[in-house]
């Protein structure tokens, strides 16, 4: 026993974690039109270096697209790229209709660090793809009676809305599952 009182742990050791919300991870996509997942978390690796920190555990991402920050959709632009699968499909994240995409520090220099290209993004697909997935989840928290779930559907219908999806029926369910 050292009897120094520090259990074990480094009393220098004062890391800390790159800092990135919903927001900041849409502007980082948002610099390259779309990114795979590889590509973004390659690009939080990149800022966290700069800032000298610890890049953020891979479940930003998903927490991020899991509130709508971010969607996925699926693009047939498979090149051998990361993110491809088999049938040549690559899975893109784009900012989603709940974020307000903003830069985090540092993040203009990305498109000069990292040798990911410049997309254009099908919106059709995208908003194909956030519809079907705005369906499923709105199906899921009726079902469950999630009221948490119902609340925040409601709020990213407006959103989508705003992206020109008619999504009333499935407000009005949400409403109803609110109130009910």
């Amino acid at each position: 026993m050292s009897g120094d009182g520090n259990d074990g742990e480094d009393p220098d050791d004062t890391s800390e974690t790159l800092d990135v919300d919903g927001d900041a991870l849409a502007g980082v996509v948002d610099l390259f039109g779309a990114l795979t997942r590889e590509e973004l978390e390659r690009a939080l690796e990149e800022l966290a270096y700069k800032q000298g920190v610890d890049p953020p555990d891979p479940g930003v991402v998903d927490r991020a697209t899991e509130r709508y920050a971010l969607v996925t959709y699926r693009t047939g632009e498979g090149d051998g790229e990361s993110g491809e699968d088999g049938d040549g499909e690559v899975e893109l994240l784009v900012p989603g209709p709940s974020a307000f995409p903003s830069l985090p520090p540092g993040a203009g220099d990305l498109p000069h660090i990292m040798d990911a290209v410049e997309r254009e993004v099908d919106r059709e697909a995208v908003e194909r793809a956030a519809e079907e997935r705005f369906r499923a989840d709105v199906a899921r928290a009726l079902a469950s009676g999630d009221d948490e779930l119902v609340g925040r559907l409601l709020d990213v219908s407006y959103d989508l809305d705003a992206w020109g999806l008619d999504l009333a029926e499935l407000r009005e369910r949400l409403d109803d599952a609110r109130e009910g």
